[in-house]
């Protein structure tokens, strides 16, 4: 006899319902399935490879259009690698000096990747000879052949002991960046893991309910890995996307998972041995596997508003997390239940051996017991509920204060760790030649007829900028193309890309300078490029376009919460909470990197402490807004079957936390475990992006849910569910009543 007959429940299932039948009933099928599915995106994914984004895919603003403008012409500027010669005791011995720089000219002459070795030059101390090797290609693309140049560069080390021979430049900081991302990811899984081990066990108290968590999350992992490789070939990589998905991935991956497993074993509890392992399982398809889906929609749906960005990175970022999310979610409502099936049956099968045997079975902790520690938390909102949402919200408002104050800058080769060595060669470079730090890269382009016009523009530029002390004395570099029609001049800046004489010099190059000279020459179409240029542009570009993502992303919210909740009154609710714990972590962001309370407290590198990257908000914006999603899908989802079984409001909305309390606290630790060691990496946007979304969850576990959520919907009554039919209709037919059991055609009873 079906559990759906014998209770006369409708026989209408929603979709997570008759998967996860499908799954209990076909475990074997299921599980192969998933691993097959894992192995095909893994196939698929390396078979076609990663497709790298190209240098016209991070073309924005008018850095953009100068950099196409040169490169159609065969004049933009070539990547190059500067060769450094010091002493490494005493002063530079100038013969020996002299003997490695033939030595490294003529190695690098001979490499397929050079196109030009300059002349050696001496610094102005005359403690280091310097040669630079033109490469070719384009500056963003040549990382992935710098290394026969690095391999040169070592062998004239090793072949000149008494002298400091090292190289540093645009690909090798480049390589070295990606090589100490890559150690960085490695020790956050190792500190991570171990932690999420000891949470799950503290949840479940079993060495297997302890690894489906893991397997799922790991194999959603893979899987994602597969997927973001072939999803390159629509939209390229920018090497953010693989960070993205260890980081999301683990987090949503245990996640998931554990909302699954508290229910199903709420339900084996409440079952007492009456209903099969299937029946169970669809019981908890019905109510958490549908808050798993929703949870997972939503984040997805809020991820994709990047897109609107309309940026190449934000673009990865979007796909790397979308796909990690969309893995681990279809884990949970198709191999999940599988797994939970065969582990029922092995929990039967032991019990009904030791009732053989005359043994007693294992108890358990009661399914829905909390806890003194959630009791106490709750309490204030279930005594003082007007109290405690004032007191909650004025906290919430004062952490995210600081946020007002927030200064974004794109984080460039200034905040780079000076633990990469190429990094600590690119400082002594700067300070010997203190020319090479910043350079404005003036391209114009202009009818034929007009050459000589150019040209004598381009004078009076150069005179203009020489007469600036905020441009350094060295002589512009001048480059035209075979037909005379464009120019690109190189004009240099004695100080740092982020420095804001940099800045200072770039304004008034474009206001000043420029209208005032090749401005004057008729149909001339000009822009200034270089790595000051590009970050300006790009920090413009990213706050255009910051209203239409945040608009859009506010509006799906509550769409989806009024959709999901048939509630206005919730969805409106879900975006304010979600806008408090954001803007508190925000808040709380800028207090500890750009007001330098974290170096201060753990010794952070204040280059990753003096502002905020210009990519951190947004991304965290969108991804916050997603992920406390889970939180209020999970509870609410609670809350609302609790009242729709008749059940008041007032004790629906505290049972309903009480008897999800453990396991968001479970999955809040494991989040931010994942989150929080990435504050140990050396990138200075992953460190503020872990740190944001780990006191973000916090703020959101801790306090949004136990006690703003809980008192607003208390103090909101009946009115929380308008306006719900649904709701209407369980008030009317019983003022309290049993949650009744969802209708699942694989359950029986024993």
């Amino acid at each position: 006899m079906t559990l759906t007959k014998e209770l006369g429940t409708v026989e209408k299932q929603p979709i997570t319902v008759r998967v996860a039948n499908w799954s209990a009933l076909h475990p074997g099928r299921a599980i192969a399935g998933w691993f097959v599915f894992v192995a095909l995106c893994l196939a698929v994914g390396i078979g076609l490879g990663t497709r790298n984004a190209t240098a016209q895919d991070f073309q924005v603003g008018e850095s953009g259009r100068a950099e196409a403008i040169a490169t159609d012409a065969g004049v933009l500027e070539r990547p190059s690698e500067q060769i450094m010669i010091t002493s490494k005791a005493g002063p530079l011995d100038e013969a020996k000096a002299a003997d490695a720089a033939r030595d490294i000219t003529a190695r690098m002459r001979k490499l397929p990747q050079v196109l030009d070795v300059a002349a050696p030059v001496r610094s102005e101390n005359g403690d280091m000879l310097r040669v630079e090797v033109t490469m070719k290609g384009v500056k963003r693309e040549v990382k992935a052949f710098v290394d026969p140049l690095l391999e040169q560069t070592a062998q004239v080390r090793a072949a000149h002991p008494d002298l400091r021979v090292e190289e540093t430049g645009d690909a090798s900081v480049s390589k070295g960046l990606d090589s100490q991302r890559s150690s960085d990811l490695a020790t956050s899984e190792l500190i991570s893991f171990p932690v999420t081990l000891v949470t799950l066990f503290l949840v479940f108290g079993s060495l297997i309910m302890i690894g489906v968590p893991l397997l799922l999350a790991l194999t959603s992992i893979a899987g994602a890995f597969g997927l973001y490789m072939a999803a390159s070939h629509l939209l390229p990589d920018t090497g953010v996307g693989m960070n993205v998905i260890l980081l999301i991935g683990m987090a949503v991956g245990v996640d998931y998972t554990l909302f699954y497993l508290k229910r199903e074993r709420e339900e084996r509890e409440r079952a007492a041995g009456r209903l099969s392992p299937e029946a169970v399982v669809g019981i908890a398809a019905a109510t958490s596997g549908r808050a798993i889906t929703v949870s997972g929609l939503a984040v997805i749906i809020s991820t994709a508003t990047l897109f609107l960005a309309t940026d190449v990175i934000f673009s990865s970022l979007a796909v790397g997390t979308i796909v990690v999310v969309l893995a681990a979610m279809i884990s949970s409502v198709t191999v999940l239940p599988a797994l939970l099936v065969r582990i029922g049956h092995r929990q039967d099968r032991r019990a009904a051996r030791a009732a053989d045997t005359g043994g007693k079975p294992r108890r358990r902790r009661p399914a829905q017991e909390t806890g003194r520690l959630w009791s106490a938390l709750l309490r204030p909102a279930r005594s003082h509920p007007v109290a405690t949402l004032v007191v909650s919200v004025l906290v919430m408002a004062g952490l995210a204060l600081p946020a007002l104050g927030m200064e974004l800058r794109v984080l460039n080769k200034d905040t780079h760790s000076r633990e990469i060595p190429e990094m600590k060669t690119y400082d002594r470079l700067n300070d010997a030649f203190p020319d090479l730090l910043a350079e404005h890269w003036v391209v114009v382009r202009v009818d034929a007829g007009r050459r000589d016009e150019l040209r004598a523009a381009l004078a009076d530029l150069t005179k203009t900028v020489r007469s600036d002390p905020a441009f350094s004395r060295k002589e512009p570099e001048l480059r035209t193309s075979a037909d005379g029609r464009v120019s690109v001049l190189n004009l240099s800046v004695p100080h740092r890309l982020s420095a804001q004489e940099t800045k200072d010099s770039l304004r008034h190059l474009r206001e000043d300078y420029l209208p005032a000279t090749v401005g004057r020459v008729e149909g001339a179409d000009y822009g200034v490029d270089g790595t000051s240029a590009q970050d300006a542009d790009y920090l413009a570009h990213q706050n255009a376009k910051l209203p239409l993502v945040v608009g859009f992303l506010l509006l799906l919210t509550f769409l989806l919460t009024a959709l999901v909740f048939g509630s206005v009154v919730l969805g409106l609710l879900g975006v304010l909470l979600n806008l408090l714990s954001v803007a508190a972590a925000f808040g709380l962001l800028v207090v500890f990197f750009q007001w330098g309370l974290a170096s201060a407290l753990f010794g952070f590198d204040e280059s990753a402490t003096s502002a905020i990257g210009s990519r951190v908000p947004l991304f965290l914006f969108v991804i916050l807004f997603g992920l406390s999603m889970d939180y209020q899908v999970f509870v609410v989802s609670r809350i609302r079957e609790a009242a729709l079984g008749g059940v008041p409001t007032r004790k629906a909305v505290l049972d309903g936390i009480e008897s999800s309390a453990k396991v968001v606290t479970s999955a809040a630790v494991v989040m931010v475990t994942v989150f929080s060691s990435f504050v140990l990496l050396h990138l200075a946007e992953m460190k503020q992006i872990g740190f944001s979304l780990a006191v973000a969850v916090l703020l959101d576990a801790f306090v949004i849910r136990v006690m703003i959520l809980p008192s607003a919907m208390i103090l909101l009554g009946d009115a929380s569910w308008w306006p719900s039919r649904a709701m209407r209709r369980a008030r009317r037919s019983a003022p309290e009543r049993p949650v009744p059991v969802p209708g699942n055609p694989v359950a029986r009873l024993r």
